[in-house]
C-alpha cells in the first residue's frame, strides 16, 4: 500500500482481562450492569494504608497475549506508579508498568483490504512494541444538569480491573488498516479466553497520528472500531488542511466526540517525564521466566492457524475461512456443522447468510447459538439439499428463529415453506411464459436479463417454493420447445 502523504499511525491498546478478580484485590470484576460503586473495597479506592496483592492469574494471562503476538516475554517485571491526577483515580497515581513490562518486540500480520475493489490485499506486518500491565480507572457518568450546571459523577466499579497494554510501532497508514489491526488483535485475544471483545469497554484505543513527518497529535479514549476509524480520518484531513495553509501541528492530545465525528483539543501532550514514574514500593519485583513454556503450552490453534486448516481440510474459499475464523464461537460453530453435513454448503450459509443476518441484527454469534443450534442448522441445511425448501425458505427459517425461536419442522409448516413438485413449478412456468410474451422474445434475441425477470415472476407466483436453478432451466426448456414448434 502506497502511502504518499507520509500518514504514520500507532496504536495503544488498553483490554480488560476476564479475571474474576481485580488486578490488586478481591473485588469482583462483573461490574457491567451492576449499581455504581457495589465492586469496591479500601484498595480500588486508594484508602490510606490499604495495600495491593497482586492477581496471579492476570499475570497469566498477559504472558499469554504476549506469547500470542510474538513478543519477547521479560524476564522479570516491576510495577511502577503513574503520577497524575484526575477523578476517575482515588490514589492519584495509577499502578502501571514502566521500564519493565511483561514482553517486547512482537509482531502480528494483517491482510489489507484491496482499495479498489474490496478484495484481498496485501499482507502487512505491524510491529509490537511493548506488552505491559496496568489497572484501570473509575469511570465518569456524565449527567444532565443541575441549575443549568453540567456535572459528572464517578463510578469506581471499575477501578483497579485488570488492563493489558498493547502498543503498536507507528506501521498503520490508514484509518481502513488501523480497523482491520483492531479486528485481527481482537481475534487473537477472543481465542485466547482472556479477554472478551462483546462487553462494553472491553478494549478501548489512544490513537497517535501524524502526517508528512510532522508532529504527532494523540486521540484519547476511542471506545469503538468504527470509532477508530472515523476518529483518524477526521484528524488526518485536519493535520493535512493546517499543512495546506502554512501552520504548525501542534503535539497535543485531543478527545474524539462520536457524536460530531470530530476531534477536539483537551490539552498540550505530556512528555515521560511529567508522570513522574518510579517503582511501586509496595510490590517487589516479580520474575516470571519460569512460567512461559508452561504458558505457551496452553496457547490454542490461533485464527490464521485455523483458517490455513479450515481451507486444507474442508477445501472451502479463502474468502469464507476468513469470515468463519474470524471470531472462535463462529469457527467453532462452524466445525461442528461441517462434522455433520456437507463442509462446503455449511461454509457458505454460515459466512454469506448466517453472519449476514448476524450483522443486520446487531447480534454476536455467541447470542445466536443460543437460538439456533447446532441440530437445528444442521436440519436445516438438510432440508434444503434434500429439495425439501428453498434457498428463500431456508434463510426465511434462519430469520424466524433468530428474531421468535422456534424449530425448523413447525417453522416449515406453519409458514408453509416447503417447496413444490416439479409438476406444479412447470405449471407456474408455463403460465408466466404466456403472460410475458415480449420477455420471451426479448430472450430469444439474446437479452439475458429477460430471463432473470422470467424466473422473478416465476418465483413470485410459487410465492419462492421453487428453486430458481430449476426454474431457470424449465424456461429454457419450455422456450425452445415452443421454438421447435414454429
Amino acid at each position: 500500500m502506497t502511502n504518499t502523504d507520509g500518514v504514520k499511525i500507532g496504536l495503544e491498546c488498553h483490554a480488560q482481562l476476564l479475571t474474576k478478580s481485580k488486578l490488586f484485590c478481591s473485588c469482583s470484576t462483573d461490574y457491567h450492569n451492576s449499581e455504581p460503586n457495589t465492586h469496591v473495597c479500601a484498595t480500588c479506592m486508594g484508602l490510606p494504608g490499604a495495600l495491593p496483592v497482586v492477581n496471579e492469574q492476570a499475570i497469566r494471562y498477559a504472558i499469554k497475549m504476549a506469547l500470542a503476538l510474538g513478543c519477547e516475554v521479560q524476564p522479570e517485571i516491576i510495577f511502577d506508579r503513574k503520577n497524575y491526577y484526575y477523578p476517575d483515580l482515588p490514589k492519584g497515581f495509577q499502578i502501571t508498568q514502566y521500564d519493565f513490562p511483561v514482553a517486547l518486540n512482537g509482531l502480528v500480520r494483517i491482510e489489507s483490504a484491496s482499495d479498489s475493489d474490496g478484495g484481498r490485499g496485501k499482507e502487512r506486518e505491524i510491529r509490537i512494541r511493548r506488552v505491559h500491565m496496568e489497572e484501570d480507572p473509575g469511570r465518569l457518568v456524565y449527567k444532565g444538569t443541575i441549575d443549568t450546571a453540567k456535572y459528572s459523577l464517578v463510578d469506581y466499579n471499575r477501578s483497579g480491573i485488570p488492563l493489558v497494554e498493547i502498543v503498536t510501532e507507528p506501521d498503520l497508514r490508514s484509518p481502513k488498516e488501523a480497523r482491520i489491526f483492531l479486528g485481527k488483535l481482537r481475534s487473537i485475544l477472543g481465542y485466547l479466553s482472556v479477554f472478551d471483545g462483546d462487553l462494553e469497554g472491553a478494549m478501548r484505543v489512544d490513537a497517535n497520528i501524524s502526517v508528512g513527518g510532522g508532529e504527532r497529535a494523540e486521540v484519547k479514549n476511542i471506545s469503538s472500531y468504527k470509532g477508530v476509524e472515523r476518529a483518524l480520518a477526521f484528524e488526518i484531513t485536519r493535520q493535512k488542511n493546517l499543512v495546506r495553509r502554512g501552520l504548525k501541528v501542534t503535539q497535543e492530545t485531543r478527545h474524539y466526540d462520536e457524536v460530531r465525528g470530530i476531534t477536539l483539543s483537551m490539552r498540550t501532550k505530556e512528555f515521560e517525564h511529567d508522570y513522574r514514574y518510579f517503582p511501586e514500593p509496595d510490590l517487589v519485583p516479580i520474575h516470571i521466566s519460569e512460567l512461559v513454556e508452561e504458558i505457551r503450552r496452553e496457547i490454542p490453534e490461533l485464527p490464521d492457524e485455523k483458517k490455513s486448516r479450515f481451507i486444507t481440510q474442508y477445501f472451502i474459499t479463502r474468502e469464507h475461512a476468513n469470515a468463519l475464523t474470524f471470531d472462535i464461537n463462529t469457527a467453532n460453530f462452524y466445525e461442528e456443522v461441517a462434522s455433520k453435513t456437507d463442509a462446503g454448503l455449511s461454509a457458505a450459509w454460515i459466512a454469506d447468510v448466517l453472519k449476514g443476518e448476524l450483522n443486520y441484527r446487531a447480534i454476536s454469534m455467541r447470542e445466536a447459538t443460543e437460538r439456533i443450534s447446532v441440530d437445528a442448522f444442521v436440519a436445516i441445511l438438510t432440508y434444503l439439499k434434500k429439495g425439501v425448501i428453498t434457498d428463500r425458505g431456508a434463510t426465511e427459517i434462519i430469520r424466524e428463529m433468530l428474531d421468535h425461536g422456534g424449530k425448523p419442522d413447525e417453522i416449515i409448516n406453519r409458514k408453509g415453506l416447503a417447496s413444490i413438485g416439479s409438476a406444479e413449478a412447470e405449471k407456474a412456468v408455463l403460465q408466466v411464459i404466456m403472460e410475458n410474451e415480449d420477455a420471451v422474445e426479448d430472450y430469444k434475441t439474446g437479452k439475458n436479463e429477460a430471463l432473470n425477470f422470467l424466473v422473478g415472476q416465476v418465483m413470485r407466483k410459487t410465492r419462492g417454493k421453487a428453486a430458481p436453478k430449476d426454474v431457470n432451466e424449465m424456461l429454457k426448456r419450455q422456450i425452445s420447445k415452443r421454438e421447435n414448434r414454429k
